[in-house]
């Protein structure tokens, strides 16, 4: 599948596309319905391997769970990409994050933004979705954040 205005603007503020990370459990990355695509929750993998572990607000700063949920929005568009035409993408439905969080931590908001920034920055208004940002005791592998959305194709 073509994914050509996706991938240019990626580039165009120096990311690329990565290959859709391999699940860890029994699901896929990402199931098509019609018009509709829910996305499994995407970790901050690159290579492989969570790019840091921990909690937010103890062992990760908000401004590094920031740059992971960044990490997770890549790896959504990767999911996507297993199933549909990223160009196709008439509007990111919902976007849900969730992060690893400190006993007392409250801006989960502040580092979920990391993803939904990169999906405006990269789709424009088709971008900007509602959203919830849920502070989580634990997640899988110990990974701060998690992201998944649903999106409407055109």
């Amino acid at each position: 599948m073509a994914h050509d205005k996706v991938k240019a603007r990626l580039a165009e503020i120096g990311l690329e596309l990565p290959v859709a990370a391999i699940p860890v459990a029994a699901y896929v990355p990402a199931v098509r319905d019609g018009k509709l695509v829910f996305t499994a929750g995407q970790l901050p993998t690159v290579d492989g391997k969570i790019s840091k572990t921990g909690k937010v607000g103890s062992d990760v700063t908000v401004e590094e769970g920031y740059a992971l949920a960044q990490i997770c929005g890549l790896n959504v568009l990767a999911a996507l990409a297993l199933v549909c035409d990223l160009d196709e993408i008439k509007q990111i439905v919902k976007t849900v994050g969730f992060v690893n969080s400190a006993p007392g931590f409250t801006n989960q908001a502040g580092v979920v933004n990391g993803a939904s920034e990169l999906f405006i920055n990269v789709l424009g208004e088709a971008g900007r979705a509602a959203r919830s940002s849920v502070g989580v005791a634990e997640l899988p592998l110990n990974a701060p954040v998690e992201v998944e959305v649903v999106v409407s194709l055109k």
